[in-house]
């Protein structure tokens, strides 16, 4: 049985197989959750992120959780937005996807997932939230390892656009 579910709180403190991190290209920290992710998981995160050189936006990355209680961090940069005729939701979903399928690959099942590309990348966030959904119900309906999706939200207008689209089935 799969479960996906909307929950605001604090992701970094998330007790599950794997978190994901809102990343940018560089993968070595920044704003937002990215720089709360790096803060709460100590130096060796950004060590283990200096190998990868960088990630292209809607792919992903697999690190240790280090000082998380999570085991993985997956990194994905999401899309910066542009308007919308950019290819964003595209690269939004790809994100998504490829994130669950780093998390299938490394038999986490259970993944966190905070709201990509809707801070400081302006992503408008009922069409992230239901890109996000959708993707996330996609994969789930073939996935052999993931179980159970968490989207947590940072804030109660987050929570309430996830709760939302989970909720529209």
């Amino acid at each position: 049985m799969h479960q996906l579910k909307a929950i605001q709180g604090d992701i970094t403190q998330v007790h599950v197989d794997a978190i994901v991190n809102a990343a940018n290209t560089t993968l070595l920290g920044g704003g937002g959750v990215d720089g709360a992710i790096h803060r709460a998981a100590g130096p060796g995160l950004y060590a283990a992120c200096l190998q990868f050189h960088g990630c292209p936006t809607g792919e992903a990355r697999i690190t240790h959780g280090f000082r998380l209680p999570a085991k993985y961090v997956i990194h994905t940069p999401g899309p910066i937005w542009h308007g919308g005729n950019n290819g964003e939701d595209k690269l939004l979903a790809n994100s998504y996807r490829n994130s669950l399928q780093l998390a299938e690959e490394n038999d986490c099942h259970t993944v966190a997932f905070p709201s990509i590309s809707t801070g400081v990348y302006a992503f408008p966030l009922a069409r992230a939230a239901h890109i996000a959904i959708t993707t996330i119900r996609d994969f789930l309906k073939t996935s052999q390892v993931v179980a159970e999706v968490e989207m947590v939200c940072f804030d109660p207008t987050t929570y309430a656009a996830y709760q939302r689209e989970i909720k529209e089935e």
